[in-house]
């Protein structure tokens, strides 16, 4: 009796995210973490405490850690930039969107269709799809920005006139209208942070199971592993 053999076809691996890369991806999500816990507290203060005022620092504590993580933010963000130039191919992409090419937008239309189950099976892509990488760049990238912005504007107000960030960012606020604008239009920059952050976790996830290639894991070895 002939044995029938099965063959296992081994499932390719790639190298695409290079450590400095994901070290600024975790950094970043733990920034973003703490910067939207303590900036919903400052938007929505805790109750008074009890005793005199000079006896607590709570919101004190919440502030200083919001700055401290917003500045994190800031530097990784240069940090990242500065990558891009001198990274593999792939750091480029957070900062880059091929706009006017038709190719990109079938592919993202593809990736729509994936997305909204209409597609058995998506393109498999070594970096970004193109769908994530319109989503980073825009829901991301240039979000990141204007929270920045808007946010070391307010800082710069509590330094005073004359800060450094005060002497950077101050424009903003006249920019805007008065200080009251730029922290509404802040806080509601936390809100679309927050549903960015909910819709990237479910698309790697979802991807990680349905798309048969890594994600999640391949933001921590760096290799992304494409299944048949």
């Amino acid at each position: 009796m002939s044995e029938q053999i099965e063959v296992i076809r081994a499932p390719q691996v790639v190298y695409v995210y290079e450590a400095p890369v994901r070290l600024w991806h975790w950094v970043n999500a733990l920034a973003i973490l703490v910067l939207c816990i303590t900036g919903y507290f400052i938007g929505s203060p805790l109750p008074s405490m009890p005793g005199e005022a000079s006896d607590h620092y709570t919101m004190g504590y919440i502030r200083f850690a919001h700055f401290a993580a917003g500045q994190v933010m800031a530097v990784g963000l240069l940090g990242r930039a500065y990558w891009a130039f001198v990274g593999n191919h792939h750091a480029h992409e957070l900062f880059t969107l091929p706009l006017f090419r038709k190719e990109y937008w079938r592919e993202v239309r593809a990736m729509l269709a994936w997305y909204a189950f209409l597609r058995p099976r998506p393109n498999q892509y070594v970096g970004h799809n193109p769908m994530a990488r319109l989503a980073m760049f825009f829901g991301f990238f240039w979000l990141s920005l204007f929270m920045l912005f808007t946010g070391f504007a307010l800082y710069g107000e509590g330094l005073q006139h004359g800060s450094w960030a005060d002497k950077l960012f101050g424009w903003v606020i006249p920019l805007f209208g008065q200080s009251q604008d730029v922290h509404t239009w802040h806080h509601f920059g936390m809100w679309m942070i927050v549903i960015f952050v909910i819709l990237h976790v479910y698309a790697a996830i979802r991807e990680d199971i349905m798309s048969r290639q890594s994600m999640v894991s391949t933001m921590i070895s760096g290799y992304r592993t494409f299944k048949d």
